[in-house]
């Protein structure tokens, strides 16, 4: 049975997750390994997982899991993150949004709730508008 607890003092973890779209699997391979070096030896930086769809093979996915938003946006701020990391990144599918905060984490024994990061109104205003919108919606 889950034992469900709420940790409001331990901020959630943050998730970047890229879709990639490859098709010459071992030079993107060998250039993913390389980011995920680079990004977990920066603090706050967890463990990063490149995976492949079993159903697609040239759909990837590559995975890395941070401490805390600040975590993250420090780990993408040194200058070899800067030139290899950041063109890496840039080449993933960009539909979806990349950084996804943890609200619920569960083992086979604990379900945990982590209190959210975004703001109460982050589906109202628009990045730049945090004073409020220049024009009423």
């Amino acid at each position: 049975m889950l034992h469900p607890r709420t940790t409001p003092e331990r901020p959630p973890t943050v998730l970047l997750i890229a879709r990639f779209t490859v098709t010459e699997p071992e030079p993107f391979t060998a250039r993913a390994q390389r980011a995920l070096e680079l990004l977990l030896a920066q603090p706050g930086c967890r463990r990063g997982l490149l995976v492949r769809s079993t159903e697609a093979a040239d759909s990837w996915v590559l995975t890395v899991e941070f401490d805390s938003v600040s975590a993250y946006r420090k780990s993408l701020s040194p200058f070899d993150v800067r030139t290899h990391v950041i063109p890496f990144l840039a080449e993933a599918d960009t539909t979806e949004p990349a950084a996804y905060e943890v609200v619920v984490e569960a083992t086979p024994t604990e379900l945990t709730r982590h209190t959210s990061l975004l703001a109460a109104d982050a589906s109202t205003v628009r990045l730049g508008e945090a004073a409020g919108p220049t024009t009423p919606r």
